[in-house]
Order: structure tokens, then C-alpha cells, then sequence
């Protein structure tokens, strides 16, 4: 009987955030010893940020597609790859790694990540959808992995300073996300959940979630899980300085570090809203604002938005992770 062809895969890189040759090295090894057959190498650029390049693996046809960069690479790539059934496999190569972090990947071990992708199995995880309706009447449809939100996130990203992040990586986001915390603009939004009545509030942000964590040790959505076919809503509007404490003891404290351990969600018990915090679930959310505001997707700016639909695609993303 005649072999089986191998099985093929395509890199899409961001020749800023990895080491090139260390990377061509580390996969082309892992690949022949798995059995694997050609490596396809496709970079980004500042005009493709990884949209392009995944449309052409898979023209190709390869089984596997390998993200090597960071957080904005990584949803291109999900983006091209939305309900194809074309596996995605992740390199950690950037400061916030959100959706590896999400899934508890490897994130600073090149040989584990690569062994991951080659030896590893699927899992299907829902991607999130958002059409972004800008001034003017203009839309434009994107994708999310981890998070899509306007307030102390979108703020937080346009605080994050580029040099600090540089130089001490999580600890700009602390920084960020401390300025973000005083900043008493508020937003004002009409919205609809899902098939609940139209509502009207007054929040400091608000936040769709497919994932709850984000880098610094900030668990903003305790209960949020990746494969639920449900996203997690969150509006957060604290009272005064008391309350701005009180959300940051849940969010850095409770979230973070007691809600991590098995032992400590037992101890912390239910978690429950109230007037700072408020979660819920849902498919399907559409908010108006008084006017354009910030808004980010997995942790980069998508400029201002007036309007925006969100809505959760179950399992339309296949992920490789490390075989159990």
C-alpha cells in the first residue's frame, strides 16, 4: 500500500517579535521528527497583519497553521482561520500572550510550544465576533479570542507606554493599569442582551469576554471559560474612591490570586455582583454610545467606536494544545 502524504504546516511570524533563525531551526527539527512534511514560512507586515498570510496557507492547504508573534498576530491568524477546521497552534512571542495564557500554555519554552504544535491535540474553543460601527456610519467586522471592551481595557492599552513595555514587559501594564483606574470619564450606552429588553447605563467600562485573564496577574472575569459557547459580560462602574478600592481588591486579589486555586474559590464562595461589578452571560450584545469611544480587541487599539454587535461563535476556532 502506498504511504500516506505527510501532513504539511504553514509559520506565520512577526519578524519584530521572534528570533527567525532560532524559530526556523526549533520547527524544521520538531517537524521531520514528528513526521511532518513541508514547512511553509509566511511573515506579516505592518499592511498584513497576519489576515493575508493565513488566507495563503490555506489556499495551500496545510493541516496546521503555526502564530508565532504576539496578542494582535495571533487574532489576525484566528480571524483567517474562523470556522475553516484548520488547526492553530501558538508560539508565545510577545509581552501579553492572552489567549496562551488563557488556555495555560507554555510561554517562554520554544521547544515545548513547537512540540505542542506538531505532536499535540485539537481543542475547539469559541471565537467572538464584533461589526464596529464607526462615526459616520461606517462598519467593519473583526474577530476576538480573549476580549473586546471599551473603558478601563481601552484605556489601559492606550496607556501602556511602548518603551516600558520594552524594557520591564508586565510591569507597564501595572502601569497602565493604574492610570487607567483614575480616569473618571464615564461611558453612556443603550444596549440589548441578548433577547432581554433594551437597557440604558451609565458604566466605566464594559467588557465582552471569551477569556477572563490578562497579564500582571489581572483576572477580570473569574467564570469566563473558552469553550462554552457563551461569552461573559462585565460593566464595571465603581463609587467614588472606596469603591475603585473595593474592585481592585476583587480584580487583583480575590480574582487573581484567591479564585486561582481550587481550594481558594471554595474559600472565597459564590461570586457575586453588586454595585461595582456586575457579570453576566450571553450570545449576543448591541450597545450605541453618546458618543465615540475607545474601543480594543485582544489587546490592541481598534480606535473609536459609536456602535458595535458582539456575538459568540461556538467552537468555530481549533487550538493545539499539549496532549494530556
Amino acid at each position: 500500500m502506498p504511504e500516506s502524504p505527510s501532513k504539511t504546516a504553514a509559520v506565520i511570524y512577526n519578524p519584530i517579535k521572534v528570533d527567525i533563525d532560532a524559530l526556523r531551526t526549533a520547527v524544521h527539527s520538531a517537524a521531520e521528527g514528528a513526521g511532518w512534511g513541508h514547512i511553509t514560512w509566511l511573515e506579516t507586515s505592518e499592511d498584513d497583519v497576519g489576515q493575508g498570510a493565513t488566507a495563503q496557507a490555506l489556499k495551500i492547504g496545510v493541516d496546521l497553521v503555526i502564530a508565532a508573534g504576539g496578542d494582535g498576530t495571533v487574532r489576525a491568524v484566528a480571524e483567517a482561520l474562523r470556522g475553516s477546521g484548520t488547526s492553530l497552534a501558538l508560539i508565545p512571542s510577545g509581552t501579553g500572550n492572552l489567549l496562551a495564557r488563557n488556555l495555560n500554555l507554555t510561554l517562554n519554552n520554544l521547544a515545548e510550544s513547537i512540540e505542542a504544535a506538531f505532536s499535540g491535540e485539537d481543542q475547539a474553543i469559541d471565537l467572538g465576533m464584533i461589526d464596529i460601527e464607526r462615526e459616520g456610519g461606517s462598519r467593519d467586522r473583526h474577530a476576538f479570542v480573549v476580549m473586546a471592551g471599551m473603558g478601563i481595557d481601552a484605556k489601559m492599552i492606550a496607556n501602556t507606554d511602548d518603551d516600558l513595555k520594552a524594557k520591564a514587559g508586565i510591569a507597564a501594564y501595572v502601569d497602565a493599569f493604574t492610570k487607567s483606574l483614575r480616569d473618571p470619564d464615564e461611558l453612556h450606552l443603550r444596549f440589548k442582551l441578548d433577547d432581554e429588553p433594551t437597557k440604558r447605563a451609565v458604566v466605566h467600562t464594559v467588557i465582552i469576554g471569551n477569556c477572563g485573564s490578562l497579564p500582571a496577574n489581572i483576572l477580570l472575569m473569574p467564570d469566563a471559560v473558552v469553550d462554552d459557547g457563551l461569552f461573559d459580560l462585565l460593566l464595571m462602574r465603581p463609587g467614588g474612591i472606596l469603591g475603585w478600592i473595593r474592585v481592585w481588591t476583587k480584580i487583583a486579589w480575590l480574582n487573581g490570586v484567591v479564585r486561582r486555586t481550587k481550594t481558594g474559590r471554595a474559600l472565597a464562595g459564590e461570586h457575586r455582583n453588586d454595585g461595582d461589578l456586575h457579570y453576566q452571560t450571553g450570545v449576543k450584545f448591541v450597545a450605541r454610545l453618546s458618543r465615540p469611544e475607545e474601543i480594543e480587541l485582544d489587546g490592541d487599539g481598534f480606535g473609536k467606536a459609536t456602535a458595535f454587535h458582539a456575538w459568540i461563535e461556538p467552537g468555530a476556532l481549533k487550538v493545539r494544545v499539549p496532549t494530556v
